[in-house]
């Protein structure tokens, strides 16, 4: 595994056939040493694990409410539209 270079303490790089292999054990060392892993495959990354309630790799926005402001009501949804309609024909 090798270091990629950066500010702060700077994430393992993995392949993804070795992560693949030893999955439970690089769990452990996110879950446990809190450490972050870039999975890699073919030299590119792919993925990366990260701790729950890390801020790296999350986004500005939370993903809970993300989306609030963007829904517009136009009308009455349930109202009758006054049209006549058979359902069984």
């Amino acid at each position: 595994m090798a270091r990629k270079e950066g500010r702060g303490p700077a994430p393992t790089e993995a392949p993804s056939s070795e992560v693949k292999k030893g999955w439970h054990h690089y769990l452990d060392r996110v879950a446990q040493a809190r450490e972050t892993i870039v999975v890699t495959r073919y030299g590119r990354p792919v993925a990366r694990l990260v701790p729950v309630g890390s801020d790296e790799g999350a986004s500005s926005a939370s993903f809970v409410g993300a989306m609030a402001g963007t829904v517009t009501v136009h009308g009455d949804i349930v109202a009758p539209l006054g049209e006549a309609w058979d359902a069984e024909a």
